[in-house]
């Protein structure tokens, strides 16, 4: 019989409490698993361009943090990551409504991983779809403390 793998502190930690950036925002992940993460937004006037919609750099950063999480549950323990590329198309404009961002790791090589996101509105329609590379950093976690 195997041990089952450690959560990925980060993953632990987003689970635990909302990040700085959700409480700003207003999103919450609602389910981390090995290679796949979803967040939601409830969208509102607060979000809003100057045309009236939901500004494309909110929809963005709900696509990042589910695609973050995704990628960040198949790190080890004592590895971290960063983003070296992310990317967003949107389909259709979104104003008040609850949004889903779901995420999956795609492609996941030893440094370098590949993450997509499908972010949809309350009636499922597809409002985003958003792509990131990752960059594995060894034992991070190490280091930090060092310093």
């Amino acid at each position: 019989m195997t041990n089952p793998p450690q959560t990925h502190p980060l993953v632990a930690k987003v689970l635990k409490a909302k990040p700085p950036i959700a409480e700003l925002i207003g999103f919450e992940i609602e389910g981390i698993a090995e290679g796949h993460a979803v967040g939601l937004l409830q969208t509102g006037p607060q979000h809003y361009n100057p045309m009236g919609t939901v500004h494309g750099g909110i929809l963005c950063d709900l696509a990042d943090a589910a695609m973050g999480m995704a990628f960040a549950s198949t790190c080890a323990v004592d590895d971290g990551f960063t983003t070296i590329s992310l990317n967003i198309n949107f389909f259709r404009p979104v104003w008040k409504s609850m949004l889903r961002a779901e995420a999956r790791v795609t492609n996941r090589g030893k440094s370098v991983g590949y993450v997509e996101c499908d972010v949809t509105n309350e009636d499922g329609k597809v409002v985003a779809k958003a792509n990131s590379t990752c960059f594995v950093l060894p034992g991070i976690a190490q280091r930090r403390e060092k310093s």
